[in-house]
């Protein structure tokens, strides 16, 4: 069975930036396969692309330009806030990582990059925001997904999500 919109797919997967420095990888001690359906967002859209069409136990080295991957970054993400405007200051420290919604109910994701005096500078970006990534892929699986799995939007069973 090949990869393609609607099917459960089963990766290991190495990531690293275009430097070859290592980001992650699933093949680290204790880590675990990424399984995920395909064709619903779950990938970003490059390495999704790249997948499409692949069996159980191809190998594939995926270069992801930064559009293709996390987009490129967003100055206009990062601001500057007071200390006051947040409800615990104790747990306020830089890394940390949190979200917060407006007042029209839009979700944002956030990193406090800077905290200076009473002033705490936030970025809207991801992390990997601007880079342009490297992945060494291997296809463990490739099923079809059930009817649940695809109402639900996620996969179940092993690896997967656990109602």
């Amino acid at each position: 069975m090949k990869i393609a919109p609607n099917t459960v797919a089963t990766i290991h997967y190495t990531l690293s930036d275009a430097k070859g420095e290592l980001i992650e990888s699933s093949r680290q001690e204790e880590g675990e396969p990424l399984v995920y359906i395909h064709g619903t967002g779950n990938l970003i859209s490059g390495l999704e692309d790249k997948l499409t069409g692949k069996s159980k136990g191809d190998k594939l080295i995926v270069a992801v330009k930064a559009e293709d991957a996390y987009g490129e970054r967003d100055e206009s993400l990062i601001e500057t806030v007071e200390k006051s405007e947040f409800d615990d200051t104790e747990e306020l420290n830089e890394g940390k990582e949190f979200q917060y919604d407006d007042e029209d109910g839009n979700i944002f994701h956030v990193r406090i990059v800077k905290i200076d005096g009473d002033s705490v500078t936030v970025d809207g970006n991801h992390p990997l925001a601007g880079k342009d990534l490297s992945f060494d892929v291997e296809v463990i699986d490739v099923r079809v997904a059930t009817k649940e799995e695809l109402e639900h939007g996620h996969v179940h069973g092993e690896h997967g999500h656990q109602h």
